[in-house]
């Protein structure tokens, strides 16, 4: 069996707002995020895993922070994107395993609808999913509440 990994990194600082996204799930909150889009840094995170792992650049390459039309835009289009071009590389997804790294909002509530909805998103089983959440122990931009963060790692199978 061909097998590859991947992982991915995204940050976003909070700003104005009454929402963060997270997985796809919007997540009340007492403040949104800066970013082009709508900030989703778990998705983000996994798209640059899944990237990472074809060897095809990062998020901002396929969806320029630049690029007007991407203003605003629903991360799981760009979740969409890299699952069609594992698809046509010959590759699935075997796993995904995200932490997201926050002092708030609380992500354990959130983190089954997480699952369902990337797990949907993805054609995955929900136990090829997991999305768990960790606080920085009040250190440094995340413990401060100044932002929010997220890792991922993916295993990429080929296709039989």
């Amino acid at each position: 069996m061909t097998i590859r990994i991947g992982q991915g990194f995204d940050v976003h600082a909070f700003g104005d707002g009454d929402h963060v996204m997270l997985g796809g799930v919007r997540v009340a909150h007492d403040r949104g995020v800066l970013a082009h889009s709508d900030g989703d840094v778990v998705i983000h995170a996994l798209c640059d895993a899944m990237l990472g792992a074809l060897a095809l650049g990062d998020i901002g390459q396929h969806f320029p922070p630049s690029d007007p039309q991407w203003k605003g835009a629903d991360s799981l289009a760009f979740l969409r994107h890299c699952r069609a071009l594992l698809r046509e590389r010959g590759w699935q997804l075997g796993n995904a395993d995200i932490t997201v790294v926050c002092e708030r909002p609380k992500v354990g509530p959130h983190a089954l609808a997480m699952r369902e909805t990337l797990a949907g998103e993805l054609g995955l089983a929900l136990d090829a999913v997991s999305v768990k959440a960790t606080t920085s122990e009040t250190l440094g931009f995340t413990g401060r509440g100044e932002g929010i963060a997220a890792m991922a790692v993916v295993l990429l199978v080929r296709s039989p």
